[in-house]
């Protein structure tokens, strides 16, 4: 089944410039109870004592099935940040998005697993995420790691180019196994892929993979996307490169961009080993390479499938600019908005509202397997400065709009 998201793209008529700091629209999902719920998560969240004396309480808390731990964490952050348990539980929330024009990316929240028994769940859930979006126009994408399908460590030792012993040749053809069977079922299916980006030095050996899937599926549609970290100092060259290569080879490039997760992991290793930091010296350099990453995909959609996903309203308004300025349908199947659920609910919803093709990334499972998850969410919302801080103050400001002085 294909998407009717996938179809020929219409033109839209130019509106009024977008106003990211719409709060009506930002939140008019939200009841009065749940914007209230909302205000108090976040005032929550922004104290860091907080957040850091319970994470790791938290974590272990969960790991050995406390259960009124369990369902504390159910019902805050789990259920602000994460679109349910099961696929049928993120049904609800996914209908909810389309009935405000946001379409859902899916993700099977687990992660960090070691076993190969694990991995093959991994697969299988994924393969069960791929049927759900093919069920429903309004669930283009899933989304997975390697990192969910593959050890760390054989990923890391194909990287260093050390020859494999034959059991880690099993092991990696498992592996291979494994990305086709999604990758494959997707094509079938009329949905996409979103390989998320990982640690730099298991990177190499993703981009291989991914590489491997793009050139057999991303044929006749983009099938399967990479993804690239641009507050990497190499991504904005790598992805320019990756361009020509599939020109070269025949294919349609895939391009999710994100400015990045690991920074203080990735220097602090590359301090401790003695190789060049490979993270931008500053954001400047940073939004300088991702907005020239939107620049560039733009320039070639017709070949490149683009996933803008991030949550700086800067960037998602020079696209939309862009967009206008070269005639792109706003509903152009190669443009792509994304935000992760549960945050930037003013980015989302006004490009939504202004016809622009835009998701939310939603994952799911169980509280156990998405903790680490939700504790990354948690950390990055104990900032009072950027995108974190404004976050609490378009709450706080849409409570002062709805209810007056409280």
């Amino acid at each position: 089944m294909m998407h009717t998201d996938q179809s020929n793209p219409t033109t839209t008529p130019s509106t009024a410039l977008l106003d990211f700091n719409n709060t009506e629209v930002a939140f008019s999902h939200l009841s009065d109870q749940e914007l209230r719920k909302t205000a108090w998560l976040f005032r929550l969240m922004s104290k860091p004592w907080l957040v850091k004396f319970g994470s790791g309480p938290t974590l272990w808390a969960v790991e050995n099935n406390l259960p009124f731990v369990e369902r504390i964490v159910r019902n805050t952050v789990f259920e602000h940040f994460v679109g349910g348990a099961t696929l049928l539980d993120s049904q609800p929330n996914s209908e909810r998005l389309a009935a405000q024009n946001v379409l859902t990316i899916l993700d099977y929240g687990a992660e960090g697993k070691e076993s190969e028994t694990d991995f093959n769940y991994t697969m299988n859930e994924n393969l069960r995420a791929v049927d759900f979006a093919s069920r429903s126009k309004h669930i283009p994408v899933v989304s997975t790691k390697v990192t969910g399908l593959a050890r760390f460590g054989l990923l890391e030792r194909i990287q260093s180019a050390k020859t494999l012993t034959r059991d880690e040749l099993n092991e990696y053809r498992n592996v291979l196994k494994r990305i086709d069977a999604i990758c494959y079922h997707a094509a079938q299916k009329g949905v996409s892929v979103f390989i998320d980006a990982e640690d730099s030095w298991i990177q190499d050996t993703i981009d291989h993979l991914v590489w491997l899937m793009m050139r057999r599926y991303n044929r006749g549609r983009v099938v399967v996307y990479n993804t690239f970290q641009m507050y990497r100092t190499d991504r904005l060259r790598f992805l320019m490169e990756s361009y020509d290569r599939s020109r070269e080879a025949g294919f349609l490039l895939g391009a999710k961009l994100v400015r990045g997760a690991y920074m203080d992991k990735e220097r602090l290793r590359a301090a401790e080993m003695g190789y060049p930091d490979p993270i931008n010296p500053d954001k400047n350099t940073t939004d300088d390479h991702y907005n020239t990453g939107v620049r560039f995909c733009l320039d070639h959609i017709e070949h490149i499938a683009l996933c803008n996903a991030s949550h700086n309203a800067d960037s998602a308004l020079l696209q939309a600019e862009l967009m206008e300025k070269k005639g792109i349908a706003r509903n152009h199947p190669h443009a792509l908005f994304c935000q992760l659920y549960g945050m930037s609910d003013n980015v989302t919803f006004n490009l939504a509202r202004a016809g622009f093709r835009v998701g939310k990334y939603v994952p799911y499972g169980q509280v156990r397997d998405v903790i680490p998850y939700l504790i990354r969410r948690a950390q990055e919302n104990t900032s009072v400065t950027g995108d974190a801080g404004r976050e609490l103050v378009l709450i706080e400001r849409e409570m002062k709009r709805r209810f007056g002085k409280e």
